[in-house]
């Protein structure tokens, strides 16, 4: 199994009249956040199937593919990874394929390539260690690391566990950015709906009148229509008003 051998079986799957629509939804463009980044037209499900063709593929030959100017190369590696960590007790190897994910963290450039693999090898490794990582993360000047912490924080959520993604969300709820206003929202709404609705209540009693309208939007998405319209209301409030909520 080589780096080769996977390049060769995506671009079976390559559609060059779809990896234009695909680039342009990436933003691939000039000053865009996905400035430069390459595609060649393969569907997810595709890459998923290459992925499981070629789950055992060395850990070096993943790293080539990771280091890719094709997106899609990237993509599949990212799910090789999970797959051989996800697959592994082994914790040298789990280690090898965090310490990997991080040292080519700059190559996980992209909100998909970040959803898709965060939560498992970020997550999954930092599970039963200290996650002061995630807070060296959300203090990045980069946008990708930033989205690594938010998302890393949904392996902890999915457990019940809602602390760390309360502590990253407070870190980056004035960010600038936004993907990661989505993101905050996102794993917002995962605390409210899998590890504590207090929680999520208690975070927009203290930022709902100054947090980005898109993460508020995010991070209600799923309460009553009545819910919703209490916590919109509350946005842009002056400070004085929010202790009625």
């Amino acid at each position: 199994m080589t780096a080769a051998a996977v390049r060769k079986a995506l671009r079976e799957h390559a559609h060059p009249r779809r990896a234009a629509g695909v680039a342009r939804f990436f933003k691939n463009g000039p000053g865009e956040y996905g400035e430069g980044d390459v595609f060649i037209g393969v569907t997810v499900p595709a890459q998923r199937a290459v992925a499981r063709q070629f789950r055992d593929l060395p850990l070096e030959e993943t790293d080539t593919l990771l280091m890719s100017r094709i997106h899609e190369e990237r993509l599949t590696a990212l799910f090789i990874l999970i797959s051989q960590f996800n697959r592994t007790a082994d914790q040298r190897v789990r280690k090898r394929i965090f310490t990997l994910y991080m040292k080519r963290l700059r190559f996980i450039n992209n909100w998909d390539l970040v959803d898709s693999s965060a939560g498992y090898i970020v997550g999954g490794w930092l599970a039963d260690k200290p996650r002061d990582l995630l807070d060296q993360l959300a203090r990045s000047h980069t946008l990708w690391p930033r989205r690594v912490a938010m998302i890393a924080t949904s392996y902890f959520i999915m457990q019940g566990d809602h602390r760390d993604a309360i502590r990253i969300a407070t870190l980056l709820v004035n960010d600038q950015h936004d993907l990661i206003h989505k993101a905050v929202g996102w794993m917002l709404r995962e605390v409210g709906k899998r590890a504590s609705a207090p929680a999520l209540d208690r975070f927009l009693a203290r930022h709902a009148a100054t947090m980005p309208r898109t993460m508020l939007r995010y991070a209600i998405e799923r309460m009553p229509a009545g819910e919703r319209a209490r916590w919109l209301g509350v946005a842009g409030t002056p400070l004085v008003h929010r202790a009625r909520v």
